[in-house]
Formats: structure tokens, C-alpha cells, sequence
């Protein structure tokens, strides 16, 4: 069985689609949620999965040691990024190397890096008059969004979108590829 780790700072709603996609598997499981944020609604989210969530300080974080026992714990083979807001620390970066991935909401390399997500992409995307976006899963490395590409799937921006349209369309695209992505990508741990 290979278990899956997801890091969310929000909602969760990325991560509830994952655990939900991967519920029934025999061979994947979404074994455990960390999360840097307390009030974050993926707690609520995973409590309802019966996934276990905890929550870690900055601190914890940046060292390392409370993360990965938390991991080892939960037989982590895969760590996935979810609306995860923090760079990943360099203890996590050692020990799961090419094994930490994430999903951006633009077509990577445009519109990424430190303060790039969430609607401030959405609002720059908009505000540039692209013709299209999207989404880019990549692997983590020590700078934001700048990991090999794994996949990426576009939509387009009409000139009468908001950016609360875009955001709807993108957050479609994430829902409909990152599980089967990551199934995708888990198929070569099996072989």
C-alpha cells in the first residue's frame, strides 16, 4: 500500500477531493493531513474522511524533526501539496527527494513564485488580458514554483472574466486532474 501525506493551509477542498478519489483504492491511501494552520477548514474536511490532521508550528516546520516522525508515523511515501502555503523546508526537501508535489493555479512559469496563489494569480492573470490559464502540477524543490513539470491542463480567459471566473474554471481543472495525476505518477512506484 503506498500512503499519501497531504500539507494544506485552507480549506481543503483540493484535499477532501483526493482522499475521496482515493477511498476506494487497494493500493493508494491518503493516510494523513498536515496542516501549519489550526483554523483551516481541511481539519473539518478530514475529521468527516476519518483521515487523521495535525498541525505543526513554524518552527517544527523549519526544523524538521516533529514533521518527519509524524510522517514516518504514517509510512509516507508520497507528500502532496494541497493549498499549501509555506516553502518547503530543507529537512523535508532531503528526505523525500522527487517525492513532493504540488499544483499551481497558472501555467507555470508565468504568473508563480513567493505571493503568486490563490486569487492574487487569478487577478494578475486577468489583469494581463491572457487569452488562456490553468494549472501546472510540478515537483517541490527549494524555490517556489520552480519544480519539473509533471502536467499541465489549460482553459481559456475570455476578455469578460472576472477573476472569480477564472478561479471557478481553474478550480475545475484542479479537481479533475490532480488525483488522477497523482495516480498516474503512483503507478510507477508499483512497477
Amino acid at each position: 500500500m503506498i500512503h499519501i501525506a497531504i500539507f494544506a493551509s485552507g480549506s481543503g477542498s483540493n484535499a477532501e477531493n483526493i482522499a475521496r478519489y482515493f477511498s476506494k483504492s487497494e493500493t493508494v491511501k491518503v493516510a494523513v493531513v498536515l496542516s501549519n494552520n489550526r483554523n483551516a477548514g481541511v481539519h473539518a474536511r478530514m475529521k468527516k474522511s476519518g483521515i487523521p490532521s495535525f498541525v505543526f508550528s513554524r518552527e517544527e516546520f523549519a526544523a524538521g524533526g516533529a514533521v518527519l516522525a509524524k510522517l514516518d508515523e504514517y509510512d509516507t511515501d508520497l507528500i502532496v501539496l494541497a493549498g499549501f502555503m509555506n516553502k518547503i523546508s530543507a529537512p523535508l526537501l532531503e528526505a523525500y527527494p522527487g517525492k513532493i508535489i504540488n499544483i499551481h493555479p497558472a501555467l507555470l512559469p508565468k504568473y508563480g513564485g513567493k505571493g503568486m496563489y490563490g486569487m492574487h494569480v487569478h487577478e494578475a492573470v486577468v489583469a494581463a488580458g491572457e487569452k488562456e490559464t490553468g494549472i501546472t502540477i510540478h515537483y517541490v524543490n527549494e524555490q517556489y514554483d520552480e519544480g519539473t513539470v509533471i502536467f499541465q491542463a489549460k482553459c481559456p480567459v475570455l476578455q469578460s472574466d472576472t477573476p472569480e471566473m477564472v478561479a471557478t474554471k481553474v478550480h475545475a481543472l484542479e479537481y479533475a486532474y490532480y488525483p488522477k495525476v497523482i495516480e498516474d505518477l503512483l503507478a510507477t512506484f508499483l512497477s
